[in-house]
Order: structure tokens, then sequence, then C-alpha cells
């Protein structure tokens, strides 16, 4: 009876245990949801603004939006790749195995992406795109133009400035000109002067007229030449002592020696400077006038460096004076100087100005304006859709709707929130404009796990093609396996065929399904 009690009750134990085990399952199906979204379990909600804020029950923010659900992955279809584990709350820490942070939250799992798109391509559903607030503009061909603007200041033009030296030493006599600020024409008589150096060059013209008037009717003719030479080269050294004309014309008609002789404005102009006064001894070092033509004026402004590029000689400029309220005046930029001012790290344009009112004057502050050309036919975005960092110049192209991909762009020219792509873009390509920095945040996570993996895959596959570990091409045959100890080893299924374990020590060993053909079992001490 004994016997047949210990056959009977692992019998009912067993039915016991598979009739339970089926009651419960079918229990769980039953309670299952009818729909498949009900599987999906909420991790925690975020901030629709700012997805770093979190909640673990539903909230509002600020504005009072309501937090955005995050759902656990686990529809998920079982074919793709589960690449890590993340925290919901902190995506920098991640798991190899499933696992829960400090709070009792599920990690996320991360999958492998099956698409061929480059490192860093975001992906957002349409809902999340609306919250953050993405929004997005065309490439478009067009032209660019820009006005520079700068602070001028007045100053003489220098081609139109004269100043006055006599060239001979004298006294000056009587001045006919003598205030600052006083318009003169061209041959104005400024000033008399007496010199000695003057009057001797006066009697020596007079002796070669007298001369050439006794030797005119000679026989010879080398005489009548020497005569006229002698002449010609009186007269030529008063020019050169700036002896005005009609002086020589009467010296040559009276033949009277004048005891001082005129000094003419060569230039018309304004007297800016006196550097004499009458009875005053001077010599050729002396400047007795500096005389400026007003009529045209150069205006310096500096510019910026960053705005260099856009300027060049003959740009159009415009003018206003504080001075002078209601006029606007037009010039051109003449020459931009070959160097930047150390201080100020600028560059220096010249701009001419037309002034026959005699508006402008020198020292005078204006505000100025440069027309710069446009550039043609060029790739513009706007300012705000370029991530700068610095070493790069990135933007988000958007591939498909909710679909970022990150670029690297080259920037040329910018104006009025525009900017100009020379590389990268092309024509209609639609650009992030906001919210561009949480994508970008996003995208330089996935880009980092990216390499994380190929570093991974690269070291496993480094692994993988080291034949150096592959069993199979460990020559077992022949081995020495004296002394070794087995105790506790698995060896199932295990092919021992042609191993020689003479010697070995086999106490402990599981050799459940091992294959002992060919097998050389001779230990020590045994007898052939």
């Amino acid at each position: 009876m004994n016997k047949s009690l210990l056959i009977i009750a692992p019998i009912m134990l067993v039915t016991g245990l598979v009739g339970g085990y089926w009651f419960a399952g079918s229990k769980q199906v039953e309670g299952q949801p009818a729909t498949g979204s009900m599987d999906r379990k909420i991790l925690f909600y975020r901030s629709p603004m700012n997805p770093t804020v979190t909640s673990p029950v539903p909230a509002k923010d600020a504005m009072g939006m309501d937090y955005v659900p995050v759902y656990a992955e686990s529809d998920k279809p079982k074919n793709r790749k589960i690449l890590f584990y993340r925290s919901p709350m902190n995506p920098s820490v991640t798991s190899p195995t499933p696992a829960k942070d400090a709070m009792g939250m599920d990690y996320i799992a991360v999958y492998a992406e099956e698409s061929d798109d480059i490192a860093g391509t975001v992906k957002i559903d349409g809902v999340t795109v609306q919250n953050i607030g993405v929004r997005t503009t065309k490439a478009i061909k067009s032209s660019l133009s820009h006005r520079v603007r700068a602070v001028g200041r007045v100053a003489y033009d220098e081609e139109r400035m004269v100043h006055l030296h006599p060239k001979t030493e004298g006294w000056i006599e009587n001045m006919h000109v003598d205030k600052t600020g006083q318009w003169v024409k061209k041959n104005t008589d400024l000033l008399s002067i007496y010199s000695p150096q003057l009057v001797a060059s006066q009697q020596e013209y007079i002796l070669a007229l007298n001369n050439l008037k006794a030797l005119e009717k000679s026989p010879i003719k080398d005489i009548r030449q020497g005569a006229e030479d002698l002449v010609k080269s009186s007269r030529e050294r008063l020019k050169l002592l700036d002896v005005p004309e009609h002086q020589l014309r009467e010296l040559y008609r009276s033949h009277k020696v004048k005891k001082s002789l005129h000094i003419h404005a060569p230039e018309a102009g304004i007297i800016m400077k006196i550097g004499a006064r009458e009875g005053q001894f001077v010599t050729p070092t002396t400047e007795i006038y500096m005389i400026a033509d007003l009529r045209k004026i150069w205006v310096y402004a500096d510019i910026y460096e960053y705005e260099l590029p856009w300027v060049k000689e003959g740009d159009p400029v415009e003018m206003q004076l504080a001075g002078i309220p209601g006029k606007t005046f037009k010039g051109h930029l003449a020459y931009i100087y070959p160097y930047a001012e150390a201080k100020t790290r600028t560059i220096k344009v010249r701009l001419v100005f037309d002034n026959a009112d005699l508006l402008l004057k020198p020292e005078m502050f204006a505000e100025v304006t440069i027309f710069s050309d446009k550039q043609k036919n060029v790739i513009i975005i706007p300012s705000e859709a370029v991530i700068r960092s610095g070493s790069r110049n990135q933007v988000f192209v958007v591939r498909e709707p909710g679909k970022f991909e990150p670029r690297l762009v080259t920037l040329g020219l910018s104006s009025h929130g525009k900017v100009i792509v020379l590389q990268g873009l092309k024509e209609d390509e639609k650009v992030v404009t906001s919210a561009q920095f949480l994508i970008d945040s996003e995208s330089k996570l996935r880009e980092a796990t990216a390499k994380m993996l190929d570093d991974i895959e690269g070291g496993k596959s480094d692994r993988t093609n080291d034949t150096s570990l592959d069993i199979n091409n460990i020559n077992t045959k022949d081995m020495n396996y004296e002394g070794m100890d087995h105790k506790g080893m698995n060896h199932e299924d295990m092919n021992h065929k042609d191993m020689s374990h003479e010697g070995m020590d086999h106490e402990g060993m599981d050799h459940e399904g091992m294959d002992h053909e060919g097998m050389n079992h001779k230990t020590q001490g045994d007898k052939k």
C-alpha cells in the first residue's frame, strides 16, 4: 500500500500544478483589454515647451498647456533590436539591461534604426512638433543687399589745397589779402614783396633787352642769336621766381626796375591760414598762405571688419548732418585705405562730395550710408535658422514631415536678418527656423549614441575575427592533459574524439551526452 501511495502522490501533485497554471492563464487572457492602445504604459508626463521638465502625474505648465504623456515602448515590433535602455529623467544615463531609476520609473528602450539616415537625424511626431513650436521656411534664390552706416568727418580735399611759399628771400611790403576765411579767385593779387634777388634779376633782364636792341642789326648771325638767348634766359629766371606775367610785360615796355613784385593766388579757394604779415622777413621755408578749394570736399568714415566685404570703390553714398537738417548730400566712395586702425579695429574709407554752396565745413561730423552692390542669384535663408557653434555652422533640413536632418553649411555675407549659403543647401529645401536648439540637443544625443554603438560593434567584430580564441581552431590532438582537474566541469555534448586524457583527474565531472569515441582513457598505473 505504501508503494501505491508513493506512486499516486506525485501524479496528483503534477496534475494540480498543470491545472492551476491553465486556470491562471485563462483568467489573465480574459482580463486583458480589447484594444492594443491600452497596453501602452504611461511612464511620465513632460512639458510641451521644455521637455526637460517632467511630472509623474498629469499637469499643466505656466501657459495652461497640458503636459504630454510619454509611453513605454512596449508596442514596438519584436524584430527591432534593442540597443540599450536610458533613464526617462536623464537621457545621458543608460543601461545595457532593463532597469529602474531612483524614482522607480522604468528605463526607456532605445531601438536600432532601420533606415539609411545620417547620424543625428531626428524624428518627431506631429503633436510634439506643434507643441514645441517648430517653424520652417524654404531656402530661396534671390538677391541680397546691404547698407553700411557709419559716422563721417568732413575734411579738405587734399588735391585742392595750395601752400604758398616765396621763391626768394625778402620783405613783405603790402598784403592785399590779410584775413583767413576770405574767398579769393585765381590770380588774385595777394601781396607785394621786396627782394634784392628779384631786383637784380630785373636788371639782368633790362640789360639783355638793351643788348639785343644794339645787336639786332649785326651782320653776324651768332652774335644776334647770343643776344636773343640772353633775353630768353633772363626772362625765364624771372618766371621761375613767380614774377607775374603782367609785370614782365610792364618791365619789357618801360625798361624800369620795380622795387617790389606781386605774388598772385595760383588757384581759387578760401584763405585757411596766413603765415606772415607786412614788414616780415620771409624765406622760401615760410608758408605765407594756405588756400583750400572747398567746392569739393572729402569725408573720412570708419567701417568695421565684418562690413568690409560689402563695400568697394565707386559705391554710392548719402550723407546727412545735424548742422544742415533736411538736406541729403550724395557722393561716392573714392578709396579704401589698405590698413586697419590699431585702436578701433576699423578700416578708413574716403568719400567725395560736391560742395558748390559751401555748406559743408571741414571737421563737421556726419552720418553716412554706403549702398553696396547686390549679391545676385544666391541661396538665402534666415540667420536664425543657423546654429553657430564657433567651429561650424549647421542647419536642420526637413527631409519629410517630422524628420529633421542636421547639415553643415558654408555661409557668405549676411544682411537684414538674412544670410547667404555658399555650400550645403539647395533651392527650395526647407530649414527649421525655430525650436532648432531643442532638435539639436536630441540630434547630438542620437549622434553620440550612434558613435558609441559603432565603437561597440567594432569591438565585437574585432573579437569575432580573432581566430586565436576560436575553439574550432585549437588542435586538441596530442594535447597533454596530465594533471588537469575537471571537477565540476559540464561536458555535455562535448566531442572528445581522439583526445588523450592520460593522467586526467575526472572526479566530479558531469559526462552526460559526451561522445567518448576514440578517447584514450588510459591512466597512470594501468597495465597494458
